[in-house]
């Protein structure tokens, strides 16, 4: 099956793991996509990820994370850019979602980065989306 945006596919099946209690969700594999998982992992939105080859393009297993009594511990997974409309800024231009309690996550010619990690480094890009 071909998908005009794997992003977006990607975000859609979190929220919706997340919204049923699910504690592991599976999607196609990217390196885009892989990237947004590293960035979660290391900002502590979820507990881990993994690759799985099946033959194909590959799977990408997401372990989502709670908190100590059960409540989200991602409340609003927000795209921006789309393929039919590109969101690029600069690192002064970077969003601060909920002011600097959530992240952004940029693709970077650095790779896929959190927007802490763009204004450490002095790089902007292309916002992919918002994490709160």
């Amino acid at each position: 099956m071909s998908l005009s945006d794997p992003i977006a596919d990607f975000l859609t099946r979190l929220r919706n793991a997340l919204t049923a209690r699910h504690e592991v969700v599976n999607s196609p594999a990217s390196k885009v996509c892989e990237g947004i998982c590293r960035v979660l992992r290391e900002e502590g939105y979820i507990e881990d990820y993994k690759t799985i080859e099946d033959g194909k393009q590959g799977l990408l297993r997401v372990y989502l994370k709670y908190g100590p009594v059960g409540e989200d511990v991602i409340t609003e997974l927000h795209r921006w850019s789309k393929p039919g409309r590109r969101v690029y800024r600069g690192v002064e231009g970077l969003p601060r979602p909920l002011e600097g309690m959530g992240i952004a996550v940029v693709s970077t010619s650095q790779g896929v980065l959190s927007d802490r990690q763009c204004r450490d480094r002095k790089v902007g890009g292309e916002v992919l989306c918002t994490v709160c």
